[in-house]
This record gives C-alpha cells, sequence and structure tokens, in this order.
C-alpha cells in the first residue's frame, strides 16, 4: 500500500482512507489483508477490469479530440517481433510524413495481446495471428523459414534438410513466447523431438554469430533476417514439415486510431503489398 501510495504521489493514510471509502460503497473488501501482507482478491480483480476499461476510454477520447483540434503532431506506438523490418519502413514514411513520432518495441506474442488489449499500443506487427475479441490481424506477407547451420557443418551444402535430421543438434533461438520460437518448436514437435537450445536472445546479429561459431543451428526467416547474415550453403530449406511464417498487422477494432496511426496502417499494408507483388 505504501509503495502504490508513493507511485501516486499521494500520502499513505490519504491513499488507505481513499480504499477504505471505495470498498465501503461497494460492500466488499478489495484486497485481502494478512498482517503488512496486502493482496488482491477476486472482487478486486473484477473491479480492475472495468476500471482499465474506463481508463482506455478516457484515453481513446483524449486521442480524438486532439485529432479534432489538430493538437496532436502525430503519435504511433508501435510493437513488432522483426525489428530488422522496421528501418526501411519508418524511413519511407517518415519522408511522407515528417511530423509523426513513433514509439517502438519489441515484444512477445503474449505481450502484444496484452498491450492491444489495454490499448497501451496503437499497432503491432506478429508472427502469429493474435486471436482475440476486438483484435482484427492482417496477414502482411509469408515468408520462408531456414535452418542456418555452422560452416564445415556436416549438413552444409546440402540445400535441403529434413528437420528430423537434426533432432540430436544444439539450437541457438530466440526467447520462448516470441512468434518464430513458439513456431520452431511446433515444428520440431511434428518432426518428433524437442528442441535443446543453448542460448536465447532477441538479436538476429547474436544468433548468427553463435552459430558461426559452431555452438548451434538457428532457424531464421528469410526477409526478416536476411540482413543480420549471409546466405548460401550454410542456409538450408526445411522439409517434412515445410517451414513458412506469416506475418501480420493487428489493431484493436474497439480503440480509437489517430489519424497518423491510421495513415501508417494504411502505409504497412500498401509497402507490403508491393512487396509480396516485387517478390512474385
Amino acid at each position: 500500500m505504501t509503495r502504490a501510495a508513493q507511485e501516486l504521489y499521494i500520502a499513505q493514510p490519504s491513499f488507505s482512507q481513499t480504499i477504505g471509502r471505495l470498498e465501503e460503497e461497494l460492500g466488499v473488501p478489495l484486497f485481502d489483508r494478512q498482517g503488512r501482507q496486502i493482496r488482491i482478491n477476486q472482487f478486486g480483480k473484477a473491479f480492475l477490469e472495468h476500471v482499465e476499461h474506463i481508463f482506455a476510454e478516457l484515453e481513446d477520447g483524449q486521442r480524438k479530440v486532439r485529432d479534432m483540434a489538430g493538437l496532436d503532431q502525430g503519435q504511433v506506438s508501435l510493437m513488432v517481433t522483426a525489428l530488422r523490418l522496421m528501418p526501411d519502413i519508418l524511413n519511407k514514411f517518415l519522408a511522407l510524413h515528417p511530423a509523426v513520432s513513433f514509439h517502438l518495441s519489441h515484444g512477445s506474442m503474449l505481450q502484444m495481446q496484452h498491450q492491444l488489449e489495454h490499448g497501451n499500443i496503437d499497432l503491432c506487427i506478429s508472427a502469429l495471428p493474435i486471436v482475440t475479441a476486438g483484435i482484427y490481424w492482417q496477414p502482411l506477407l509469408t515468408e520462408e523459414i531456414f535452418l542456418v547451420v555452422p560452416p564445415g557443418h556436416r549438413l552444409a551444402g546440402r540445400g535441403i534438410v529434413f528437420l528430423l535430421d537434426v533432432a540430436e543438434e544444439v539450437f541457438v533461438s530466440v526467447p520462448v513466447g516470441d512468434g518464430l520460437r513458439d513456431l520452431m518448436d511446433s515444428l520440431c514437435r511434428q518432426a518428433g523431438f524437442t528442441p535443446r537450445v543453448l542460448y536465447e536472445g532477441n538479436e538476429p546479429a547474436a544468433i548468427y554469430d553463435l552459430v558461426e561459431a559452431g555452438l548451434g543451428l538457428a532457424f531464421a526467416p528469410t526477409i526478416a533476417w536476411t540482413q543480420a547474415g549471409e546466405s548460401g550453403e550454410t542456409w538450408l530449406h526445411i522439409t517434412n514439415p515445410c517451414c513458412h511464417r506469416t506475418l501480420g498487422l493487428a489493431w484493436h477494432e474497439e480503440r480509437y486510431l489517430s489519424k497518423a496511426a491510421r495513415s501508417f496502417r494504411q502505409f504497412i499494408i500498401a509497402y507490403f503489398e508491393q512487396k509480396v507483388a516485387g517478390a512474385g
């Protein structure tokens, strides 16, 4: 309770009195108190859902009014699973809309879903569909996933590999919860094994360095990761099962999107449509 009061810049006694009055008005306790320990209970959690919804509605209203009044210079909050795609996208968009600013972050699938549900981000680009009420997921691009092996590896130069052929190998990978990792684990299970992961990290360049050093194998998306390393005899097509993933753009249909966010959403969709047409 003391820490919460400090974060809100409210004196602890006043904060406790406010909580007490709220509980009295509701007729139920919102917290379980055991000595100096205090934990939110089932009533508190149920009430919190509505409070968060109210604050999200207020934020939506603020965005809408700023848009109407022309007070907002244009801000877009975006969470992505593949940061390496963003420099070219942002450069081209900002050339058209230089006054727009971005808050860009990397997140897992669960983080993306949570942030969208609570209105903390405008858009996200994910490697797997986000299937939950109110969130729309627009497919953007399907890309092949390669297996990258160290130079001189027994499979280097083969061109194509059955996934079961690497069941006894060790892997370097993005963390659990990342769309690519979830896909890797699923594909390996389909092939009949659980991958042994030596190292987890978010940086493609670091993962490539570890593969180059002979410390493991890695799954690498064709488009999102190729800038971090080099293709060639160490990049193998995977078969049985075939490995692909679809990147998609997600947003909450019941949240207000600023003019800047709507413009960026339209730009991203058009950007990938051109990319797909060029690849075809």
